[in-house]
């Protein structure tokens, strides 16, 4: 391609990339700072989506990065720190299914780990008696 490469299609999809992973990180550290302070079981913004959106938002960075700078260190370090990130997660549901129990269950069941369902079907905030517990669960459709 020729002209300035900050114009072309493939950096303007890096930056989308990026930026948008710095804003999931964000709203999910949010989210995860409240429930963590509240002793609850994060499920609502972002982790009304994903389970694990701090770490959707830290690939999407690394892709970002991977896309604009494809060099030799950054498709080494790729594949490492996504596999590390997968195993942060599965330990997180470990950790997560001990504190919780029944309700992390339930929520496990109806949100995805890291790749938001296209159909997506909402699963508002779980209620809770103080620890996370539901009192109620349903399902409603997002609209």
């Amino acid at each position: 391609m020729k002209g300035d490469p900050h114009l072309t299609p493939l950096h303007w999809l890096s930056e989308a990339l990026i930026i948008g992973g710095v804003i999931l990180l964000g709203a999910a550290w949010d989210v995860l700072f409240e429930a963590h302070r509240a002793h609850k079981l994060a499920s609502t913004g972002p982790y009304a989506y994903l389970r694990h959106p701090q770490y959707a938002g830290f690939i999407l960075i690394l892709v970002g990065f991977l896309v604009q700078w494809p060099t030799l260190l950054t498709l080494i370090m790729f594949p490492i720190l996504a596999t590390m990130y997968f195993r942060l997660a599965r330990a997180e549901e470990r950790e997560a299914l001990a504190q919780f129990g029944e309700a992390y269950r339930l929520y496990a069941a109806n949100t995805p780990a890291f790749f938001p369902r296209l159909s997506r079907v909402h699963v508002p905030q779980l209620p809770s008696g103080g620890n996370g517990s539901p009192t109620t669960w349903h399902r409603a459709k997002r609209s």
